[in-house]
């Protein structure tokens, strides 16, 4: 049966509302951690990550950073428009929060009723001691969302910095509150380096210096991509089925070096800390085949979200296809490949890449949950069922967990 054709009821479970953790735990890396293996479970704590991998194991992480990208903004009558920026538009996650006079950005707003197209609503903020004048405009709207214009009257002013200043960051709906400052360190991974995610890429918020060190001293070697989280990872399905729910195509980047280590297998086993290293992991041999087909765009290299079920036995091999994508780089004189990936992990996904996962608990019916389903079967429910009668915390500031493939 094709994926799509799953219920998700299938993927509900009862998630008492005291397990969801609402505050990180006081040192990153005591966090539990269950361990599976082969249809076996041990419980861990992430401390102990290093013990239960190999010399030569790769772990694979994703160093995006947080925005602040939930901006409160005041009309002059003084009713409130609540503004999430999702995408910049038209150009890259770098460019746009390195802009100098003005952006666009792809948004959900709040309270657009308030707001008729056009009208700029000014947001004052203080950059090197002085106050800059900053200003949002609506200037159209597309399907739930609506692209805003921010512009500033200071040239030293970059948008990142605006966002800094103005905005807040962008807590899951089931913390039911709001950030506050410590969320500023602790919603974000130790290593992350490029501004563009509206979510944290919670697998990697146990990692700590410690944890790095006693890595290194395994044997265990890292690689970095980049993937910026958007608002979709909180979007429910509220289909019956996944062929109702269209998935969020997120940005990615991955070097050059790191593709060579993939395609030499320069290492013993794969581990992806979390689902969106997962999903771009696994979406580069989507990419490879398009270009091997002649069926990537010229302006954007984008893989849909069935687009890798629809292969048969006749698909080229992953080597061939990381060869399609490094001589795409070499043709272009590029050292990073640069594409966007809607792809939707589930049972019958045919895993390329990937042996083994960091990852925290997820919320009942949601696509990460069906991507576990995908990573280790029907077993997800005695990992889900063990996890809740051992009393681990659950979802972004919660526990975490190591499964295998089969």
């Amino acid at each position: 049966m094709h994926p799509s054709k799953l219920s998700i009821d299938t993927y509900d479970y009862h998630l008492p509302d005291e397990r969801i953790a609402k505050y990180p735990l006081e040192v990153r890396d005591q966090s539990k951690m269950l361990v599976y293996v082969n249809g076996q479970i041990e419980n861990a704590r992430f401390y102990e990550l290093p013990g239960f991998l190999e010399p030569g194991d790769l772990i694979v992480l994703n160093n995006t950073r947080v925005i602040p990208a939930r901006l409160i903004l005041y009309k002059p009558t003084g009713g409130a428009i609540e503004v999430f920026c999702l995408d910049p538009v038209n150009m890259a996650h770098q460019d746009a929060m390195s802009a100098h006079s003005g952006v666009r950005w792809k948004c959900l707003v709040g309270g657009a009723k308030k707001w008729n197209q056009g009208l700029s609503i000014g947001v004052e903020i203080e950059h090197d001691n002085r106050s800059v004048q900053c200003y949002a405009s609506c200037i159209e709207r597309i399907n739930d969302a609506f692209i805003i214009e921010f512009t500033w009257d200071d040239s030293s002013l970059v948008f990142s910095q605006f966002l800094d200043a103005a905005g807040k960051i962008p807590l899951p709906p089931y913390f039911h509150r709001e950030a506050e400052l410590s969320d500023l360190e602790r919603y974000q991974t130790i290593f992350s380096k490029y501004k563009g995610s509206v979510a944290a890429p919670t697998a990697s918020l146990h990692f700590t210096s410690d944890v790095f060190d006693a890595l290194n001293k395994r044997g265990v070697q890292l690689e970095e991509l980049t993937l910026h989280v958007g608002a979709g990872t909180f979007k429910p399905v509220s289909s019956e089925t996944l062929s109702g729910h269209e998935m969020h195509s997120e940005w990615f980047s991955v070097s050059k070096n790191t593709l060579l280590k993939l395609r030499n297998h320069d290492y013993n086993r794969l581990i992806v800390a979390g689902t969106t290293s997962l999903r771009t992991i696994e979406s580069l041999y989507g990419i490879g085949v398009q270009l091997m087909r002649g069926n990537a765009s010229d302006e954007m290299l984008s893989l849909s979200q069935w687009e890798m079920y629809d292969y048969d036995e006749n698909a080229p091999s992953l080597a061939e296809a990381l060869d399609a994508i490094l001589n795409y780089l070499e043709h272009r004189n590029l050292d990073f490949l640069h594409a966007s990936s809607a792809l939707l992990i589930a049972p019958t996904f045919q895993l390329q890449l990937a042996d083994a996962i960091i990852t925290n608990f997820h919320q009942p019916k949601s696509t990460l949950m069906v991507l576990v389903s995908g990573f280790i079967g029907d077993d997800w429910r005695k990992v889900y069922n063990h996890a809740l009668e051992n009393d681990y915390r659950f979802l972004s500031y919660g526990d975490s967990s190591l499964l295998w493939r089969k």
